[in-house]
């Protein structure tokens, strides 16, 4: 049997596993499931990228904006807070705070627990 060009080494699933054995059944399934889907999204898109490069005559700039448009970065915890408190309607921090519903106060929550004191 041929191995499909896109599949992730023995070690990376491994790697996957190991990260997820702790999770519940349901949560690990999905947890591998979206890596493996994401690692092979990553690859195709490097194929795709050289591929740009060689024989479409790329310039790496323009590579670099299509890698960038395909992968964005999740936006960070902080990011997360902070557009959570902007949402949430109020000028000032006691209606804010009033108005904040469960996950957003949990988000804050988490988010202030990562500073340094």
């Amino acid at each position: 049997m041929t191995q499909h060009p896109i599949t992730p080494p023995i070690e990376l699933v491994q790697q996957w596993f190991l990260g997820a054995k702790a999770m519940p059944v349901d949560q690990w399934v999905t947890d591998v499931a979206t890596q493996a889907a994401q690692w092979g999204a990553d690859q195709e898109l490097e194929a795709c990228c050289e591929y740009l490069v060689r024989c479409a005559q790329w310039e790496p700039e323009d590579v670099d904006d299509l890698r960038t448009t395909r992968q964005p970065k999740p936006q960070s915890l902080k990011e997360m807070a902070l557009e959570a408190l902007t949402s949430a309607p109020g000028p000032d921090y006691p209606s804010v705070m009033t108005v904040l519903n469960a996950d957003q106060h949990a988000l804050i929550r988490r988010a202030l627990e990562q500073l340094d004191d």
